[in-house]
């Protein structure tokens, strides 16, 4: 058993025992547990590199992008040292929250001040509404994306680069 889920349930008995109080107890003990599980998701996220054909660099993240993350997530980045221009890849992760937005606009910033180019790529449509208040600054790059479509039995849709 986790040592964190013995925490909280050791952490539930001795507020009920101590307050006569279960509700609080349990919320507290809900609280507790969110914490927690933001914290553990917060480790999660990775970021793989590599450098394309054309000598731009490549960032792949994978897990969601959130307040727990945004640290982490900044860290993996040398501006300095990246090439005039950069991907960062969102088919494996998510922006989840303005946290997440507030980081992607630094990192634009500071690849701007650089006189760089930052391009993202494979943001779900949810993502890019959150965004669009980003303006200029951040260049959503959806052209390359694909749209998928949920197959229904006996239709077949086809592929199309523009949708």
């Amino acid at each position: 058993m986790p040592r964190h889920d013995i925490f909280v349930g050791i952490l539930v008995a001795l507020i009920t025992i101590v307050l006569h109080n279960l509700a609080l107890a349990v919320l507290i003990g809900v609280i507790i547990s969110a914490l927690v599980f933001a914290w553990e998701s917060a480790r999660n996220i990775r970021v793989h590199q590599h450098w394309t054909e054309t000598g731009s660099k490549y960032y792949e993240i994978s897990g969601p992008l959130f307040f727990g993350a945004v640290t982490t997530f900044l860290e993996q980045f040398d501006v300095t040292g990246d090439p005039d221009e950069v991907v960062i890849d969102f088919k494996d992760s998510r922006v989840a929250d303005m946290s997440a937005i507030d980081a992607l606009n630094k990192l634009t910033e500071r690849y701007a001040k650089a006189g760089k180019k930052l391009h993202l790529k494979h943001l779900s449509s949810d993502c890019i509404a959150l965004l669009q208040n980003a303006g200029s600054e951040i260049d959503v790059n959806i052209v390359d994306d694909p749209t998928y479509r949920v197959a229904v039995e006996g239709v077949s849709y086809k592929k199309n680069a523009g949708n």
